[in-house]
This record gives C-alpha cells, sequence and structure tokens, in this order.
C-alpha cells in the first residue's frame, strides 16, 4: 500500500506558485535538518526550518516516509544537474570532474545513505529513473576525462561515488555539523589520487552503480 501510495503521489497536480514554493521550502528544510541530525528528527524542527505550519507538510506529503522519498529525490536530482553542467561548461575533462566532486559534496550527497536506509522503496519508478540519469551523467563525465587521458582507467562510476559517500557522510551530533572545510581538502586529496599517471595499482576491480545495488 505504501509504494501505491508513492506512486499516485509522484503525480503531482500543478500547484500554485505559493504552495510550489512552501514545497520546495519543505524539501530543502528537511534535508537541511537531515544532513545535521538524522531521518528521523521533529517534523515540527522541519516546519520551523520551513517557515511553514505542521499541517502544510502534512497538505504537501502523507507521511515522514514520502517526505524523506523527496528529500532523496532532491538530492540526486541536484547531483545529476552538476555532473551534466561540469560536462557541459568546462573546457576540461578533469577539471569537470574536480568542479562535480566538490559540488557533489556541497549538496550532501552523503546524505543519500541515511536516507536509502530508512526503509524508503528503492525500486520505485521515480527513484530509479533519477538514480539513472545521476548515473549516466557521472559516467559521461568519467568517459570523457578517461578519453583524455587523464583519469585513471581502473575505477568505475561506484568507486566515485562511495568515495564521494565516505568522504561527505555526515557526522552524527550537532558539534560536527561545520566540516565542510576538511571534507574539500580531502576530497582534493582524493583527486589527486585519480588523475593519470597512476601510482599504484588498486585491489580488486572496478565498481558500477549496478554493483553497488546488488551488493547484500
Amino acid at each position: 500500500m505504501a509504494a501505491d501510495t508513492m506512486n499516485a503521489k509522484s503525480v503531482q497536480p500543478r500547484l500554485r506558485a505559493d504552495a510550489l514554493r512552501n514545497r520546495e521550502r519543505i524539501v530543502a528544510a528537511a534535508r537541511e535538518v537531515i544532513v545535521e541530525s538524522g531521518a528521523h528528527i521533529p517534523l515540527d524542527e522541519i516546519a520551523r526550518r520551513a517557515g511553514v505550519g505542521n499541517a502544510t507538510i502534512y497538505r504537501h506529503f502523507t507521511d515522514r516516509r514520502e517526505l524523506i522519498h523527496h528529500v532523496a529525490l532532491s538530492v540526486m536530482s541536484r547531483v545529476a544537474d552538476q555532473a551534466e553542467s561540469a560536462l557541459a561548461e568546462e573546457a576540461d575533462t578533469f577539471s569537470a570532474l574536480r568542479r562535480f566532486v566538490h559540488a557533489a559534496a556541497d549538496e550532501h550527497i552523503g546524505a543519500l545513505c541515511l536516507l536509502l536506509s530508512d526503509g524508503l522503496d528503492k525500486e520505485h519508478p521515480d527513484l530509479i529513473a533519477t538514480r539513472d540519469r545521476l548515473a549516466d551523467g557521472v559516467e559521461a563525465l568519467m568517459g570523457a576525462a578517461k578519453a583524455d587521458g587523464k583519469l585513471r582507467t581502473d575505477i568505475g562510476v561506484g568507486d566515485l561515488m562511495v568515495a564521494l559517500n565516505q568522504l561527505t557522510r555526515p557526522l552524527p551530533g550537532s558539534a560536527c555539523v561545520d566540516f565542510e572545510p576538511f571534507v574539500h581538502r580531502h576530497l582534493q586529496l582524493f583527486l589527486d589520487g585519480l588523475h593519470t599517471p597512476a601510482r599504484s595499482e588498486l585491489p580488486g576491480k572496478s565498481m558500477t552503480l549496478e554493483d553497488l545495488q546488488h551488493r547484500p
């Protein structure tokens, strides 16, 4: 029934401009709160951050699970936008990859693990479509850098996304929220390791996003 509810809700009626702004504020506030404190923060706090009442949240989302579903879609969609714009706008392919990696960190892509592990239907058509778009965008970025001889060839999209998730995953507790400067330093070190010529041979094999999705 939950999946049927979400499928029905995924075909949204056309919203008035003010209602659309409220919906976007709620999703943005939820993303911010989840990054800081996890997915089980009270909806009161999300409403407060969004500047709306609790009733407004329930006018847009039937429950917490549906709200988190849309936060996950928002994160993946925004990161996919970053991949596509970086490839289109940067003349140097490795610079495009570097720009994407830092932009994905700013979008708090590491929160995706928290979102997708919170009982969401990972096979929901909206999630699959957005995930595929993200995978295609990152694959295009990496493929272009490999074709130019600037990215080592023994890594796959899955390798990059695992590293991004690990290096940008929110740390528990409000005292650890402001760690972005360290994230970008460590991401830059990671990127240096991706540049050719490779300085070592990696153990194991490169990973795709499909490999990650089918791991137990």
